[in-house]
This record gives C-alpha cells, sequence and structure tokens, in this order.
C-alpha cells in the first residue's frame, strides 16, 4: 500500500483557527488573562532597561502611525514596533510564562502583537483572548512536533515557534479565511530564527521581538494575499527539516480543539530560567535550616539532569549569565534568602561574598532526576551534610501560583522597573478583560498622560 500522506501542517491549523470561537475557548479565559497578566508584569518590570529603550531609539525614526501602546511608557509607536518593543520586554528578564513540555514562553510573542493590532482595529477583549489562546495553543503544537532535538541543536524554540503563534493569532483577528490563515502560518516559517548561543545577551530578546513583529507581518501580507507553501512546516525541504528533525505530527495534532497548550502554562516567581527554580527552591530550604551558618559551607553539589546542566554550569560574567546560572542561583538562595529582580541585576552579581560562595558550587550529573528538578547538597566545615531535593518547584504545574501571587508580582515588577503606570488599573484591566468591547480604549486608558 502507497503510504498515508502527512496532512499540511499549515492547513489543518488555520482550518482549526478559523473555525474556532469565543464559545470553544471560553474554559480557557482565566488562564489566559493569568498569563496576560505575567506578560504585563514582566513588559513593565523592564519597559525603562537600557535595551529597550536602546531598541526604541533604533525604531522611532522609522516608526508609521503611532497606534498601539509600548507598554510601561507614555508615547504610542505604530503596531509592529510595539509588537517588537512589548515582546522583547516581557522576555528581558527571563520572567515570562513557560509551557514545561517545550520551554516556550508562549505570551510574549503572541499576546504583543494581538494587542498591538487590537488598537488598530478596536476590537472586544473576547477576540483578543480568543485569538491568544489560538496562538498559543499553535506555537506550542509546533514546538511539541520538533521538542527536544529542535532546541538541542541551538534553535532558540521560543523565537522559532513563537512566530507560528503570532501570525495566526495575528490573522485571526484580521478576520482571514482559513486559507489565508495557512499562509500566514506559511510566511511565518520563512522568517523563524533565534538561536541559544545567544541567551545570555540582548540577541535573544531580538528573535522574540521578530517572532512578534514577523508574525503580524506575515498575517499582514497574508491579507494582501501573499501565499506560502502548504507543506512549509514539515515538507521535504519546509522549515521543520531544516531545522531539526522529522516532526512528530501525531504529536501536533493530537487532541487538537479538545486539550489546550494553555492549560499547561506555568509562571515564574523568580526571574531566572525555569530549570533553576528547583535549585532556588532547595537552598531557600537549606538557609533556614543551617540557620545563618552560611559562612561554614565549604562546598555546596547541585545534582540534575542533563538539561538543568547544559543550561546552567556556567561561569558567570554579568547579570546575563547569572539567569541562567546553577552557580548564582544557589549564592542568591543560601547567602541573600531570595531570588528577586534585584538578585540579578549587576550590583548583585559582582558582590564578593556572592562571587566567592559561587566558587563554591559543583554541579553533577545526575541520569535520574527529572528535567526542571534539583538535589542540593551542602558540606559544612563542621562536616555536618545537609541535603535538599526538589522536583516541582514552586511555580511548576504541581505547585502553581495564584492569582494573588501574580498580582503581586506585577505590583514588585513596576516597583523594580521604575514604571509610572498604576498598577491597580492594570490589574483591573486584565481580569475583565473578557468583558471590554474595545481593548484599544482600554490600553489608552492605561497610559499616564504624555508629559
Amino acid at each position: 500500500m502507497p503510504p498515508v500522506p502527512i496532512p499540511s501542517v499549515s492547513k489543518t491549523l488555520a482550518d482549526f483557527v478559523a473555525a474556532s470561537s469565543w464559545t470553544d475557548v471560553e474554559a480557557q479565559s482565566l488562564e489566559a488573562r493569568r498569563s496576560i497578566l505575567n506578560f504585563f508584569a514582566t513588559a513593565l518590570g523592564s519597559a525603562r532597561d537600557p535595551v529597550v529603550i536602546a531598541a526604541m531609539r533604533t525604531l522611532s525614526p522609522f516608526t508609521g502611525a503611532a497606534t498601539s501602546t509600548v507598554i510601561g511608557h507614555s508615547q504610542p509607536m505604530d503596531a509592529l514596533c510595539a509588537s517588537f518593543l512589548n515582546a522583547i520586554s516581557a522576555n528581558l528578564l527571563d520572567f515570562d510564562d513557560t509551557h514545561p513540555e517545550t520551554i516556550i514562553h508562549p505570551a510574549a510573542p503572541v499576546a504583543a502583537p494581538i494587542l498591538a493590532l487590537s488598537e488598530m482595529r478596536k476590537l472586544s477583549g473576547r477576540d483578543v483572548l480568543t485569538a491568544f489562546i489560538l496562538g498559543v495553543d499553535v506555537e506550542c503544537r509546533i514546538g511539541n512536533a520538533v521538542s527536544p532535538r529542535h532546541y538541542a541543536r541551538g534553535w532558540h524554540i521560543t523565537s522559532t515557534c513563537g512566530i507560528f503563534g503570532a501570525a495566526a493569532a495575528c490573522a485571526k483577528l484580521l478576520g482571514l479565511p482559513a486559507a489565508g490563515i495557512a499562509n500566514a502560518i506559511g510566511l511565518a516559517a520563512s522568517q523563524s530564527a533565534g538561536n541559544v548561543e545567544n541567551l545570555p545577551s540582548a540577541a535573544k530578546n531580538v528573535s522574540v521581538g521578530n517572532a512578534a513583529r514577523n508574525g503580524l507581518f506575515a498575517a499582514l501580507l497574508a491579507q494582501q494575499g501573499y501565499e506560502a507553501s502548504p507543506r512549509a512546516i514539515e515538507g521535504p525541504l519546509g522549515w521543520a527539516r531544516t531545522m531539526g528533525d522529522e516532526p512528530d505530527i501525531a504529536r501536533l495534532l493530537d487532541g487538537l480543539g479538545k486539550t489546550w497548550e494553555i492549560a499547561k502554562n506555568t509562571y515564574k516567581p523568580y526571574p531566572a530560567g525555569i530549570v533553576f527554580h528547583a535549585v532556588i527552591d532547595a537552598c531557600l530550604s537549606l538557609r533556614q535550616r543551617i540557620g545563618g551558618r552560611v559562612d561554614q559551607i565549604e562546598l555546596v553539589t547541585v545534582q540534575g539532569s542533563a538539561l538543568l546542566l547544559a543550561r546552567g554550569d556556567r561561569p558567570v560574567n554579568n547579570e546575563r549569565d547569572a539567569r541562567v546560572s546553577i552557580h548564582h542561583c544557589v549564592a542568591c538562595g543560601l547567602l541573600l534568602g531570595t531570588a528577586g529582580v534585584a538578585e540579578f541585576t549587576h550590583e548583585t552579581v559582582v558582590r564578593p561574598d556572592i562571587a566567592q560562595l559561587r566558587q563554591k558550587v559543583r554541579a553533577v550529573l545526575d541520569g535520574a532526576m527529572p528535567d526542571g528538578a534539583a538535589r542540593v547538597t551542602l558540606r559544612l566545615s563542621s562536616g555536618e551534610v545537609l541535603t535538599e531535593t526538589v522536583i516541582a518547584p514552586r511555580g511548576s504545574l504541581a505547585a502553581p501560583l495564584t492569582d494573588r501571587d501574580l498580582e503581586a508580582k506585577l505590583r514588585e515588577a513596576m516597583r523594580t522597573g521604575r514604571s509610572d503606570w498604576d498598577a491597580d488599573r492594570v490589574i483591573d484591566a486584565i481580569w475583565r478583560l473578557d468583558s471590554v468591547d474595545d481593548v484599544g480604549n482600554l490600553l489608552q486608558s492605561l497610559r499616564p498622560a504624555s508629559r
């Protein structure tokens, strides 16, 4: 018998997106709003970071009609520029949401362009939430189909898969038919990029910003009749094979429209790579157990999976290194007893006592440990040995952050980011997003008056 042809991924996903309505996704609305609340928290926390300001200066001479809000600022920019800026600011501190199966950070590449587009088109909150939920499903399902080899080859999966979610969500908001949505997804395949080597630098955020902006661009091109190959993703010379291996189509399509990837979303209590959260939790617990005897620590051994060591067994030269460092996360947990935004700033990274404790940390592979778990063992000068194992860290699906935790995270982000936006107004606006007739008016009401 001849082999059964692989269905067109673009067409199958486009048919699903085109046919889905608010009624289909309403049950996921609370998780969508939690994700968007976290998106605003992370964007507000770094809206005035020098990286974001430099990007604003770069784009300002080229911006078109100023239709769309730049989170944390008073002056709007055009939708493409706002998409880029809001995505990079939401991703900058490594504090954004995480899809555990792929380690995609779903919100930044999808929320940024759909919010920018909503201001142009006067769209309702339900329209925006519907598109957001569908976009997250598309990006994470494509990520499922190529994980983990795609990331292992050096592709930054939030950027490379996020653009598909952005394209599908924006095409939905533009009201494109299934054929147009399929073209938008195919056009996204031609623009997908981002590499893991750049994670310790701001270049990582450029590819996340491009995923948002170019996803919107793909949808706008499709609206004008641009076409793409129906097998741009899974074809013999398509996206998946050029950037990894043959995609797992069954994993991509399994439960489509019945199970939702956003239901698996998690939120970070610490602004560091998610695989380090168990390390931090273990060290916070050990700090309590040793009762202030940090100066007696002779050796810290961290055991974890190959993923933990690959991501975080690295020297620390700057604050970006620190956010993906086993050694720095140990120092924060044991010496400082906290791991917030301030603990990953340059001032903390260069502290002599922090640097000294980092030198006492050794990372050891334990192939039996699941990804996201860690075992931390202290050896004290007295000869005492203490061990703490964390399998399900705070913020994971097994120990999720509450709505109040996310609100507190936003308030803290506004303080550390020195934002002049009003936290209560932002929080209230996002919780009632499903009842808003015009998201553009809502976003404009959050911006302080220009000085």
